[in-house]
């Protein structure tokens, strides 16, 4: 049931994911108008109906974690900290430096870019050859004004980037905020 919940709530999203030129949209960017509103139902309807059987899993806790995207009308009324809350259950369930990572994303939006970097950093050992890991700390490094390490991280996701969409997101984030492409 929870893993139905994940997958429904996961595909809602598609038609807002990518721009008309095949670019990356990101998930506060993205026209919610888009989403698909039946499939949100039924997967929210879904994700209450696993949480009722007081069995939490893997698949239970990140349908939570996507039904708490799906509820929030607009990015600023997203609950980062039940986010937060859902990822440390699963790291308990289920610990894995990716996990952590998706934790460190969701404190650093609810308890601000320091308190996500301190999350963050201790990962770099094992996540040094993760695309996400060094573009969430570029973005972290970012809104904390320490721009030469952020273009530093910024760069080094490019690098690792698996799709062009990718690396033309972090390029184009890149331009937006004035800082010279590596």
């Amino acid at each position: 049931m929870g893993l139905l919940a994940l997958m429904l709530l996961q595909h809602t999203r598609t038609p807002a994911r990518f721009d008309a030129q095949g670019g990356i949209v990101l998930l506060d960017d993205q026209d919610r108008a888009l989403w698909r509103v039946p499939m949100i139902a039924e997967g929210l309807a879904l994700v209450d109906k696993a949480i009722r059987h007081r069995s939490p899993g893997p698949y239970q806790i990140q349908a939570a974690i996507a039904a708490l995207h799906a509820r929030a009308r607009r990015p600023e009324e997203t609950d980062w900290s039940g986010i937060a809350a859902l990822y440390e259950a699963l790291e308990r369930l289920q610990p894995s430096p990716v996990v952590s990572l998706n934790r460190a994303a969701a404190v650093g939006r609810a308890a601000g870019p320091e308190a996500g970097l301190a999350l963050a950093d201790p990962l770099a050992r094992p996540l040094d050859g993760y695309f996400y890991f060094h573009g969430l700390r570029g973005a972290l490094l970012l809104k904390l004004g320490r721009s030469a390490e952020a273009r530093e991280a910024m760069g080094r996701a490019i690098a690792l980037a698996g799709t062009p969409a990718e690396a033309a997101q972090i390029r184009a984030e890149l331009d937006r905020l004035s800082l010279p492409a590596p």
